[in-house]
């Protein structure tokens, strides 16, 4: 199993406790992935019953397929460029509107080895946008880019845990590590 942001294995499996969580409230789930490139849609269709849950997703690698396929205003990522939270909060929303799921869930970032329009190696932002809004974090992240991807992964995951429980979710997240919210953002 890979490391989250601060280097640590996660207790459990992150996308096992999402889908879980999921199935009993009986919503669904997209994700619309750039940085992670199809990472975080493997780590949860290899969850037995996903298909339940699991709507589909998108990898929008290419700028321009964020405004085209997920729907992000062009004239948004003409402004800001495609690492940007308010980016990540428009994935995870066309995400979840294009696969017509009760949940979205989105990762955008650097993964290196160079930085990409004037953006460190390892800013990353994940979105988890459901019935009660959307929420981005901001991970600043460390190491390779095996790593940055990987713990792209595991942070989306608790967010969207984070935002189910929330939602009076079934216990999700009881079994992760609960990341540390500082740099959270609400939207």
């Amino acid at each position: 199993m890979e490391t989250d942001a601060k280097h640590e294995r996660p207790t459990g499996s992150p996308a096992a406790s999402v889908v879980h969580s999921l199935h009993e409230r009986q919503e669904t789930l997209a994700t619309v992935e750039s940085l992670t490139g199809g990472l975080l849609s493997a780590s949860i269709v290899e969850i037995a019953g996903v298909s339940g849950v699991f709507r589909g997703g998108l990898v929008v690698y290419a700028t321009e397929l964020k405004s085209e396929l997920a729907g992000v205003p062009a004239d948004l990522l003409a402004e800001r460029g495609p690492v940007d939270p308010d980016v990540a909060a428009a994935l995870a929303e066309g995400g979840r509107r294009r696969c017509g799921a009760d949940w979205g869930l989105a990762t955008t970032g650097v993964a290196g080895p160079e930085p990409q329009d004037g953006k460190p190696v390892g800013l990353v932002y994940v979105a988890a946008a459901g019935p009660g809004g959307t929420q981005v974090r901001r991970l600043d992240l460390d190491g390779g880019r095996a790593h940055i991807r990987a713990a792209a992964v595991i942070e989306a995951l608790r967010l969207l845990a984070e935002r189910i429980q929330a939602a009076g979710g079934a216990d999700a997240g009881a079994s992760l590590d609960a990341g540390d919210p500082a740099g959270a953002g609400h939207r």
